[in-house]
């Protein structure tokens, strides 16, 4: 068994579900225990890390954007251990400047994203980052406000891929996941 094999067990056994979650019928599954946990962690980011050096190692690597909310909390710390520069991609409202947008439907509702227009230079290598891919819209925003400001979109990549909900459909790059339910 590899070192990611071995951590991706690890990381599964942290997450939790909650049935009912945020809406009747959905199954949450929450990934905030392993950010509570140091060693577990390091090891997902060690994960990333690991998977994204190994394939794009000749091509650069320029930033990682983090979806809001849970890509905001491990986007960073794998920007830094790949030494390349982070950019949030939040709710609308949260940033400051000139900010490009798009609108999307998300389970019941529409939601607006954002992202700073100048955060991404154009012709930059994107990695988009979140914690659970389920149906693929809300990533297929992030890739669209991306897309918007003369960016490529190396790979979106997921501690948890939701297969049965076939949300890879969308999106218009490769995606790594740690985990497959």
């Amino acid at each position: 068994m590899s070192i990611s094999e071995s951590y991706a067990k690890e990381i599964k056994t942290a997450f939790r579900q909650f049935t009912d979650f945020p809406i009747e019928g959905e199954q949450f599954e929450d990934f905030l225990p392993i950010i509570g946990n140091p060693t577990l962690f390091q090891k997902l980011v060690h994960t990333f890390k690991t998977h994204l050096e190994e394939k794009f190692g000749k091509e650069k690597i320029d930033f990682i954007a983090g979806i809001e909310a849970r890509g905001l909390l491990f986007g960073p710390s794998l920007a830094l251990a790949l030494g390349v520069g982070f950019v949030p991609i939040r709710r609308v409202g949260k940033l400051p400047g000139e900010c490009a947008s798009i609108t999307f439907t998300k389970l019941d509702h529409e939601e607006i994203f954002e992202m700073q227009v100048e955060a991404i230079p154009f012709d930059s290598n994107v990695v988009v980052v979140d914690d659970v891919l389920a149906t693929g819209g809300t990533a297929y925003a992030a890739g669209d406000l991306i897309r918007q400001v003369g960016a490529h979109i190396l790979e979106y990549d997921f501690v948890l891929v939701l297969d049965s909900l076939h949300g890879e459909e969308k999106l218009s790059a490769p995606i790594f996941s740690i985990l497959h339910s």
